[in-house]
Formats: C-alpha cells, structure tokens, sequence
C-alpha cells in the first residue's frame, strides 16, 4: 500500500511541477530524484526517425551548431544536416570499411570506436579516428588522422589516412577506443585492459607494456616545446623517425621511474598516459564549465563504476573492481576510488555519459547522466541519493554512448540494437 501511495502521490506532484516556475520546478525535482525511485522521464527518437547501422558514437564539428557525426560500428561515419529545421537527413561523411592496410574488423566490441574533429577545423579539415584492424591476420587498435577533402566538407577523404598509433591486442574485448580534444588542446583517447578476464595480459598495473588500460593525452599539432615520445612497435614514425604527434612537456607521468611501488623501464614508459588503472572506459567526457572530466569503466563479475577522471591518477585495476578489493588483491596507497559504483541489481555494462548543460530539462542542469548497457537504464549522478544516482529512465538495453545536439545542446544517446539517436523527454 505504501508503494502504491507512493507512485500515485509522485504521478501528480510531476504534473504539480510542470505548472510551475523553473526556480521551484528545480527545487521540487531535486527533491523527487532523492526521496523517490520512480523513472521520472522517457525517452523518444531524436533524429526524426533516422535509423543507423549499429550507432556506436556521437560527435560534434566545432563552430558547426546544424552538423552531427554518428559514428556507426560497421566503420561508417553518418554526417546529419537539418538540425536547426528539425528536418535531419544523413549522408556518409567517412567509410573506413575498406581500409588502405589490413581489413576492417567489428566482431565482438571491435568497430569504429570512436571520432573527435579537430578544434581548428575551419583550417586544417582534420579528424581523429580510433578503430579496429587486422593486419595479417592478428588484431590491432588504431588512432589515425584524416582530411576532409577541401573542397567538399561533406566528405572525408580516406586516402588522406596517417596513423599515429597502431596497438596489436590480444584479444577482441575492453578495446576503449573513445575520443575527444581537451580544453587545452590536445587529445585525449582511452585503451581497455587488452581483454579477456581478470586482466589476462597484465596490462592494468603498468605504464611500460604499451597503449592499455588508460586514458591517454597527446600533442597532434606536435608544439616545439613538446616531447618525443618513446619509441614503440605501436607508434608510427615519418620518414626522418620522427612520431606524428608529440608528448605534452606536462604529462603526469613524464620522468616516472616507479609505478605501484615498482621501477618501470624508462624507454618504455608511456609518457602519453594522462589517467591510469581503468579496465575499459567505455565513454569519457568533458565539461567546461565545470572543467570536469567524467568516465564509465566497465566492471568484471559484479560492479560497474563511474570515475571522476584527473591526470596522474591511477584507478585501481585489477586491483579493485569498483570500491572493493578484486579477489585477493591487497590494498595500495595512492589509489582513486570512483565517485559511484553499482552492482549487478542496477545493470552490467557502465556507458560513461555527460553533465547536462540543456535548457529543455533546467532540472537536470549541471547533473551527470549515464547509462547502463546490458539493463538500458539511464541515471543521474546526485550526491544526495543513495551512493549517488538514481535512476531517471529506460531503455529496453544497448544504452552505448552519449553526446549533445549541436543545434540546442540538448542530450542525445544512442541505442546499439534499435539503430536510433535517443533523447530524454517528459
């Protein structure tokens, strides 16, 4: 009787608060997301019925507010016009199926993984890619760059390819693979654990075995003041040896010598990683007004968790899985917990999200949202509810990435099996 009561008291304090002002409709809609689990919102098709194959990412072209990259698994790149009419129509913005070296894969969590565009790209037409190849027949990840053919920016061309980075993994899982530029420029892309279970290649530990289990940050535009980085099987050179990028002078680990209370080998020390010890982070982002940066990283058996994320940090794997000791791994000083965590009651696939910096739902502001995968469950990160989140809407499952609408800067997530953009709504 008590839930019952609940669920009809909640049902009209929603309509009470849809005829109120903003100020009050903030103050009482904090206090339903704390006090109550009831699903607060729903979700609808955000692209005018448009359907994609497999959408795995969103991603925005800076200075362009009618303009949307859906990033589709298969190794295509939708471009979306029309948003300001609210008339959307797609058209192939990039085709990465058949690659100049190797074959595309996207079996298992393999895929055009992740896209960000060039803060400059008004004059250098550059994007940035992260996707999945076999190259005689062995798996590889890679970070490459492209041009937008000049005199069509409707187009990438694919002849215009120069990979940066080209990472053999042992296994088709935990691939990572997000992208995005920071406020300062450079850019930042995540690596899984290398795959399989328990880390298997012992990849989550180190910052010297390569491009796993990190956020990573790099100098694309190469500034004299810049390092080398390392040399490594995995990092493409120019025909003088020189990478394609450079390693900011500030990176946190430049000059380590110990990780984890052990030496690492200097000349194979990753100066590249920026945030360390993260299984998979499926979907990092950033805020600036909140000069934030936020992750999902996927869980193992039992708990999913959801990272603040700040340079030089280590998170913890295989350590921990979430706040709780893996197995039995002893405890280490020096390791960052997550913000939040969640146990198989909730979901089990974290899809990091994004703070909500709309106007549509003024409630909402300033709250991280994120998702669950394998449950399609959408929630709020509110320091006031139990271990910080609440539930506010849901999907049948396959909740896979999120990003704004570039034409209002209202929330946009897509759904793997459906093939749609999404959206919250009332």
């Amino acid at each position: 009787m008590r839930a019952i009561g609940s669920l009809i008291y909640n049902k009209y304090l929603l309509k009470y608060i849809s005829m109120r002002p903003t100020a009050l409709l903030v103050a009482l809609f904090s206090t339903l997301l704390t006090e109550t689990s009831l699903v607060a919102y729903q979700t609808a098709d955000a692209l005018g019925g448009l359907t994609f194959n497999q959408p795995l990412g969103l991603a925005t072209i800076p200075g362009q507010n009618d303009r949307l990259l859906v990033l589709e698994k298969n190794g295509t790149v939708q471009l979306i016009t029309g948003l300001r009419e609210n008339q959307p129509h797609k058209q192939i913005f990039c085709d990465l199926t058949q690659p100049r070296e190797g074959k595309f894969e996207n079996g298992g969590e393999c895929g055009l993984l992740g896209l960000a565009v060039h803060p400059r790209f008004a004059e250098n037409h550059e994007i940035y890619v992260y996707y999945s190849l076999k190259i005689a027949g062995k798996l590889h990840q890679r970070l490459s760059r492209f041009k937008v053919s000049p005199t069509d920016l409707g187009q990438v061309d694919v002849a215009s390819e120069q990979p940066l980075i080209t990472q053999l993994d042992p296994a088709s899982n935990h691939n990572g693979g997000d992208v995005h530029f920071g406020p300062d420029g450079y850019l930042y892309f995540s690596c899984g654990d290398g795959g399989a279970g328990g880390d298997a290649f012992d990849h989550g530990g180190h910052i010297d075995k390569g491009f796993f289990a990190a956020v990573f940050r790099i100098d694309v535009d190469r500034q004299p003041s810049n390092l080398r980085p390392n040399k490594d099987p995995a990092v493409h050179l120019d025909t003088q040896g020189e990478a394609f990028y450079a390693v900011p002078a500030d990176n946190p680990f430049v000059g380590t010598r110990t990780h984890r209370d052990k030496p690492i080998d200097v000349l194979k020390l990753r100066t590249e990683t920026w945030a360390t010890g993260l299984r998979n982070a499926w979907r990092f982002s950033y805020d600036a007004p909140s000069d934030t940066w936020m992750a999902g990283d996927v869980g193992q058996n039992l708990i999913e968790e959801v990272d603040i994320l700040k340079a030089g940090q280590d998170y913890g794997w295989p350590l921990r899985e979430g706040k709780k000791a893996l197995g039995k791994a002893q405890p280490l000083a020096g390791l960052t917990e997550p913000i939040i965590d969640y146990d198989r009651k909730w979901g089990a696939s974290v899809t990091g999200g994004i703070i909500y910096r709309g106007s549509a739902l003024p409630e909402l502001a300033g709250t991280y949202l994120f998702g669950d995968f394998t449950s399609g469950r959408i929630f709020a990160l509110t320091s006031k509810s139990a271990n910080g989140f609440t539930e506010i809407a849901k999907e049948l499952n396959a909740v896979v990435s999120f990003g704004t609408n570039p034409a209002d800067g209202e929330l946009l997530f897509c759904n793997l099996v459906s093939g749609k953009v999404r959206r919250l709504t009332r």
